[in-house]
C-alpha cells in the first residue's frame, strides 16, 4: 500500500497550486460579486493542460485519469478558487463521451473540453423528479431521423456559460414497451432551449439555472453512444467521477479554510500577549477540523484510485463514502475558521464566510448525505431499500 503520489502527480500538484494562488480567493469573490465568470483561470489552466488531465491523449488530454483531475479541483480549491465547471465539464461529461460516446463524438468534444475551449454542463435533476432518473419528466421521442425532447430541468450549473448541455431523458423502446434513459449533446443555442437564472445565497461564479426544452430539436447523431443501450451505462459512468472531483473540491476547500484560520490564530494577540493559538479552545476546533478534512482526503485518495483501476463497484462505496466525509469536513472547517476568527471570519477580507454558503450546499449537491446513508445501508451493511 502506498499513500504517495508519483512524480508527475506530485509536479501536477504543485503547478496546479501556483496557478491557484497566483488568482487566489480575492479574484475568484470578485469575480463571484461582480456577476462574471473564472474565464481567466479557466483559460489558462486549460492552455496549461490541467483541465484535461483525465482526457486520452490522443484527444488533446494529458492521458491520466480521475486521481490527476481530483488533484485539480482539490489544489484550486485549496488557493480559494473552487471551480465548480471541473466537475461538471471534464469529470462528468468527458467521462460520459469518452467512455459511452460514438469516435465522431470523442473527436468532436473532447479536444475543446481538455483545453478549455469548449464546455459541456449536465442536465438530470427536474423540480417534481429530482435526479431519480426513473421518474423524469423529460422524454426524447423519434421524429422522422431526428430527436425531439421536451421536458424541465433545475439546479443547472453553468449553463449560460457554455457550448452544450448533456440532458438525461426517458425514452421510450421498442421491445420492453418501458421508458429507459438516454443522453444527448444539446447545443445551448438550440432553438426551443431556454433558461432562467435562480437566485442562490451561495457565492459563486458559476451560477444555476432553470432549464425548459420546448420541442427542441436534435439530429440523430446527438445521442450518447451508437443506440439507446448506451444510455444507462452512461449515466451511471458519470457519477463515481462527479462524486470524487465534488469530494476533492470540498477537501481543498476545507484546507483553505483551516490556512486562513491557523495563519491568524498563530498572530493574533489579544491576553497578556500571547497569541489566541496557543489557548486548546481555538487550536483544538481547528486541529480537530484538520483531521476531518484529512480522513476526508484520504478516502479520496481511494475512490480515485479504485476508479481508475476499473473497479466500479468498490469505487462506487468509496466514492460515496468520500462525498460524504469531504462535505462535512468542509462544512466543519469554514464554519470553525469563522469562529476561530471571531468578527474578521465574517469579513470579505478575510476570505473564510464567502464560503459558507458553498459548504452548506456541498451536504445537499449533487447528491445528498441522507441518500448517501441510504447507499451505504444497502451495498455495504446488507440492508433492504429503503425508498
Amino acid at each position: 500500500m502506498n499513500f504517495d503520489l508519483s512524480p508527475e502527480q506530485d509536479q501536477l500538484r504543485d503547478a496546479v497550486r501556483s496557478l491557484g494562488r497566483r488568482y487566489g480567493h480575492r479574484y475568484f469573490v470578485e469575480k463571484a460579486k461582480a456577476g462574471e465568470h473564472t474565464t481567466e483561470l479557466w483559460h489558462e489552466a486549460g492552455r496549461l493542460g490541467y483541465l484535461g488531465v483525465n482526457i486520452p491523449t490522443e484527444y488533446g488530454g494529458g492521458g491520466g485519469g480521475i486521481t490527476e483531475l481530483a488533484i485539480v479541483c482539490e489544489e484550486l480549491a485549496a488557493a480559494g478558487c473552487p471551480l465548480l465547471l471541473l466537475v461538471v465539464s471534464p469529470a462528468i461529461a468527458a467521462t460520459v463521451i469518452n467512455k459511452h460516446g460514438t469516435e465522431e463524438q470523442r473527436k468532436r468534444h473532447l479536444p475543446g473540453l481538455a483545453d478549455g475551449s469548449q464546455k459541456i454542463v449536465f442536465a438530470i435533476t427536474e423540480p417534481e423528479a429530482g435526479s431519480n432518473f426513473h421518474r423524469l419528466g423529460t422524454v426524447a421521442r423519434r421524429d422522422g431521423d431526428d430527436w425531439v425532447i421536451s421536458g424541465r430541468k433545475c439546479y443547472i450549473s453553468g449553463v449560460d456559460n457554455a457550448n452544450h448541455v448533456l440532458v438525461v431523458a426517458r425514452t421510450g423502446d421498442s421491445a420492453s414497451g418501458k421508458l429507459k434513459p438516454a443522453l444527448f449533446i444539446v447545443p445551448t443555442d438550440a432553438a426551443g432551449l431556454t433558461w432562467s437564472k435562480l437566485d442562490m445565497e451561495i457565492l459563486s461564479p458559476e451560477n444555476q439555472f432553470l432549464l425548459y426544452l420546448d420541442e427542441v430539436r436534435l439530429p440523430a447523431d446527438a445521442l450518447v453512444g451508437e443506440s439507446l443501450d448506451a444510455g444507462l451505462p452512461a449515466l451511471f459512468s458519470g457519477l463515481n467521477p462527479e462524486r470524487i472531483t465534488v469530494a476533492a473540491m470540498g477537501a481543498g476547500t476545507g484546507r483553505y479554510a483551516i490556512e486562513r484560520a491557523s495563519d491568524y490564530t498563530a498572530t493574533r494577540a489579544v491576553w497578556g500577549g500571547r497569541t489566541i493559538g496557543t489557548h486548546q479552545g481555538v487550536s483544538h476546533p481547528l486541529a480537530h477540523a484538520a483531521v476531518q478534512v484529512e480522513l476526508a482526503r484520504l478516502m479520496i485518495q481511494k475512490a480515485a484510485v479504485l476508479y481508475d483501476a476499473g473497479r466500479d463497484l468498490e469505487a462506487g462505496v468509496s466514492a460515496n463514502m468520500a462525498k460524504y466525509a469531504s462535505a462535512d469536513a468542509a462544512a466543519l472547517a469554514v464554519d470553525t475558521a469563522v469562529q476561530a476568527l471571531g468578527g474578521a471570519g465574517m469579513t470579505t477580507e478575510y476570505g473564510v464566510a464567502t464560503l459558507l454558503g458553498a459548504v452548506r450546499a456541498g451536504r445537499i449537491a449533487p447528491v445528498s448525505r441522507e441518500m448517501i446513508l441510504n447507499f451505504v445501508a444497502q451495498h455495504v451493511l446488507g440492508q433492504d431499500k429503503s425508498y
